[in-house]
């Protein structure tokens, strides 16, 4: 049987949902005050780029893990590029890998890069059916 996700997402008045998660945690989006909100949560296509970072993130991580790399600090930066027409959607998405340590193995660092966007993450999978994808790794040495 197919593994499904049930979501259920309430309004809490004026422009504010609530928007339940399989793990347990709630949260709430909401949109700016010059939109006609109260910017008391976060934005829905925000939303988007924090789970494809966050997909890919443990992807890269798990496999950071498996491979016994050392890597002091890891960022994952998403800078996406909104069409000007309406349903304004992501058409372009940069994403930079930023990886940064004493001994940064690049050779197994970009192996677990490649292999999260290429096999592992569906919400990358799932962004490349309507965005161009523009994948970046950067080593910072310390």
């Amino acid at each position: 049987m197919a593994t499904t996700n049930h979501i259920m997402t309430k309004w809490l008045g004026n422009m504010a949902f609530e928007s339940n998660n399989p793990s347990g945690h709630n949260f709430k989006i909401d949109i700016a005050k010059e939109d006609g909100g109260d910017s008391s949560g976060f934005r829905p296509k925000a939303l988007m780029l924090s789970s494809l970072a966050g997909c890919s993130g443990l992807d890269v991580a798990s496999l950071m893990k498996k491979m016994k790399l050392e890597v002091e600090e890891f960022t994952i930066e998403t800078i996406a590029n909104l069409t000007d027409e309406h349903p304004k959607f992501y058409d372009k998405v940069v994403i930079e890998y930023h990886f940064h340590g004493k001994n940064l193995e690049e050779k197994k660092l970009q192996r677990a890069v490649d292999l999260s966007i290429e096999k592992y993450c569906g919400v990358m999978e799932m962004f490349r059916q309507f965005a161009e994808l523009d994948i970046k790794t950067i080593f910072h040495y310390n």
